[in-house]
């Protein structure tokens, strides 16, 4: 299974007023392994950098002056990411990028070049309701070293995205080790026939005045909506 995980870096927020892509961060995974193998383009957009967006990644329109138009890298980078699944943080946002450069250049968009797009913020979302998921959130959740990251820049964030993509799905990957790996030298465990019998623990009087306590509690501040008062249907 090949798969690319990619971030962009841009001159604004919305490819629909004219903002287009500056960098391209690629890094590939063969079987769930970093390959080593990674693209990377600094681009001239053609258009001043937004002040915003300047103060996100730090590439200025003088270093950017120099460097080849999407037109120039887009072969290069069709070529690397053609037939593989796509990994990345908010996806809709890089996807509408890329999919506007392509059309600029008459080109396919995403989803005929690539198998599929895996979105990582709704995967984090899904698995962390509620909590932030920033790519800084999650490298300090799943303790991956991101202190070299004091600005954006699609490479770096790229390869911080890959060690989250794996550190988010190893569940998957041990599930399916589990289920795959043979029994050491033939040896099959034995489930006993029967399970222990469970040892019950009963709350004592004071427990049961105390719990009784706090459902008055709840009673009283949810003004008798107390679920648990309620007697039983």
């Amino acid at each position: 299974m090949r798969q690319i995980v990619l971030d962009t870096e841009t001159t604004g927020l919305d490819y629909r007023m004219g903002d287009r892509i500056i960098e391209i961060g690629c890094v590939e995974l063969l079987n769930r392994k970093l390959t080593g193998q990674r693209f990377h383009r600094f681009i001239n957009p053609e258009r001043e950098v937004e002040a915003g967006a300047l103060a996100v990644h730090g590439l200025s329109n003088e270093f950017l002056q120099d460097k080849p138009r999407f037109g120039e890298i887009v072969s290069a980078f069709l070529d690397f990411i053609r037939g593989a699944e796509l990994i990345i943080h908010n996806a809709a946002f890089d996807t509408g990028f890329l999919d506007n450069e392509m059309a600029l250049q008459r080109q396919a968009p995403l989803e005929r070049v690539c198998t599929g797009i895996v979105d990582t913020l709704k995967m984090a979302r899904e698995l962390h309701p509620g909590r932030r998921n920033s790519l800084d959130a999650l490298c300090e959740r799943y303790a991956i070293d991101n202190s070299g990251r004091t600005l954006h820049g699609a490479l770096l964030d790229a390869e911080l995205l890959a060690e989250v993509y794996l550190a988010m799905t190893r569940g998957q990957e041990t599930l399916l080790m589990e289920l795959d790996r043979p029994p050491a030298d033939g040896f099959h465990a034995v489930l006993p026939a029967e399970r222990p019998p469970l040892r019950v623990v009963r709350a004592n009087a004071g427990e049961l005045a105390e719990h009784g306590r706090v459902l008055e509690e709840i009673g009283r501040e949810s003004r008798g909506n107390c679920l648990w008062q309620r007697p039983l249907a």
